[in-house]
């Protein structure tokens, strides 16, 4: 479980370095592109929505990765809590 999550974390600086790589190189090129300035911030304005949608979507999908996280620990947790509740069962028996 541990690796699980430390993974995620290295997933994540991934992630997020890619994402300001795209908006680096996004705003380097239309500053640079030889379009005049109406259509210079028209594309600046469509690349950001789409990061923008980029990052709302990594933030849904680490939501869903850590509520899985969840259930799988409360589902440990209550298996553990069972086992530790039949324990003294055991050693009366």
């Amino acid at each position: 479980m541990k690796n699980n999550l430390i993974t995620m974390k290295n997933s994540g600086k991934i992630l997020l370095g890619f994402i300001i790589l795209f908006a680096a190189g996004a705003a380097l090129g239309t500053l640079f592109a030889p379009d005049k300035g109406k259509r210079t911030r028209r594309k600046i304005v469509k690349k950001g929505k789409g990061l923008f949608n980029s990052f709302s979507n990594s933030l849904a999908d680490g939501k869903e990765n850590l509520e899985e996280i969840r259930d799988v620990l409360k589902d440990n947790l209550e298996q553990v809590s069972n086992k530790i509740q039949r324990f003294p069962n055991k050693i009366n028996s």
